[in-house]
């Protein structure tokens, strides 16, 4: 498999890129930058090649991929890099792969499904950890269930840390800023709707309790029903402490009332995070909900009922990590349907988790790689579940 990591030399893409430099799969992996500096300096650390390529220039970009068989695209922000990239690699006729985090993008992207079909391409949209492994773990969650009536996929925003390579604002940072302000799609009553970002939801966990998340606009919310057609009621949450959550809500509030930019809201949410960087053990509260989950509720034998999968293992404590290494890992599967898909679609959980476990931390075994609790089984067994795993173990502490 030849490989083009394009956008390979940031800090999600350079991650992706090591894992796939070290499998015999890939034969050829070439690090593409707008940053040719930076793109050779890490091909001449892992001992491939690096190119400097300009994301905005279409003709070109379709001319080198026609060369590969494979385009790993870490080049953000999607609204603006995504369809471009993905309707290049359909015309060099080159399979495709992303992070997108970005609802509308991932929308648009999917428009060019009968096309991406016709060319032979197969493309996966939005394969990180949320999308990407969040979308898995709400299919989990869903088998256990007869009838699929609501999902929640929920992650801590003390997992996006990410590292700032200048003064300003990382791209990670603008996006969050984007889907906070305004309206964010969900399902509601089995359609697509624009709600405020930020509404308070409740959640009930199996073994767990009720916990508490804010509405967040990511493409698992509108992707999920995808792999559930009956889905009636879909939302993407952000958990946080009483603290940042009401930071996020003061700065929804000013960029509403047009006090801040989207791009000064951006530099504000970046400098507080430079003062007072996340700190990595408030990703496990006792009594709180995992770092990221999928609950699903609906019908079982006829009964309401309630199933919850969260992920016990990771790669590292850093976003690069938790985005970068799922991207390879999916990358490495090579699961081939032609068309446009989000992970729901193309992926066998089963199969992406026991490939990701030797990249975790401790290299888990591949059945310790999630949790699931259910509304229908004893507080026993859902207690002896979650104490299972490190990281859940830590939440039903007191």
């Amino acid at each position: 498999m030849r490989v083009l990591a394009l956008g390979g030399a940031g800090e999600m893409g350079r991650v992706a890129a090591r894992i796939m430099r070290g499998d015999d799969s890939v034969t050829a992996l070439t690090i593409a930058d707008r940053d040719e500096a930076a793109a050779r300096a890490l091909a001449a650390e892992l001992g491939v090649t690096a190119c400097r390529l300009d994301a905005t220039d279409g003709p070109a970009l379709t001319a080198v991929m026609r060369d590969f068989d494979l385009v790993v695209n870490t080049v953000g922000p999607y609204f603006r890099f995504g369809p471009p990239i993905l309707a290049a690699a359909i015309a060099a006729r080159c399979d495709y792969i992303d992070i997108c985090d970005d609802p509308q993008p991932t929308m648009d992207m999917l428009e060019l499904d009968a096309a991406a079909r016709a060319a032979g391409v197969t493309a996966l949209v939005g394969m990180g950890a949320s999308p990407g492994i969040a979308n898995l773990l709400a299919v989990l969650a869903g088998r256990e269930l007869d009838r699929v009536d609501s999902v929640v996929t929920g992650w801590n925003i003390h997992s996006a840390h990410t590292e700032p390579a200048g003064p300003g604002a990382t791209a990670a940072v603008v996006h969050g800023m984007r889907q906070i302000a305004g309206d964010i799609p969900v399902i509601r009553d089995g359609v697509r709707a624009q709600r405020p970002a930020l509404e308070r939801m409740r959640i009930d966990y199996p073994g767990l309790g009720t916990g508490e998340g804010r509405s967040f606009g990511h493409p698992e919310a509108i992707t999920v029903a995808r792999a559930f057609p009956e889905l009636r009621d879909a939302t993407t949450v952000v958990v946080g402490d009483r603290s940042t959550s009401a930071a996020l809500l003061a700065l929804r509030w000013v960029m509403g009332a047009r006090l801040l930019t989207l791009d000064q809201a951006a530099a504000v949410a970046a400098r507080v995070e430079r003062l007072l960087p996340a700190d990595p053990a408030k990703l496990i509260t006792a009594g709180g909900l995992p770092p990221l989950f999928a609950v699903a509720t609906g019908l079982r034998a006829g009964v309401a009922a309630t199933a919850a999968t969260a992920l016990c293992q990771v790669p590292g404590l850093t976003m690069a990590d938790n985005t970068g290494v799922p991207l390879a890992v999916a990358a490495l599967l090579r699961a081939k349907s032609p068309g446009v898909h989000t992970p729901e679609t193309l992926l066998d959980p089963h199969e992406f988790f026991t490939a990701f476990a030797p990249h975790c931390l401790g290299a888990p075994r591949p059945a310790a790689m999630t949790v699931t609790t259910r509304s229908w089984d004893t507080e026993e067994d859902n207690a002896a579940a979650l104490s299972s795993a490190l990281l859940t173990a830590l939440l039903t502490a007191r």
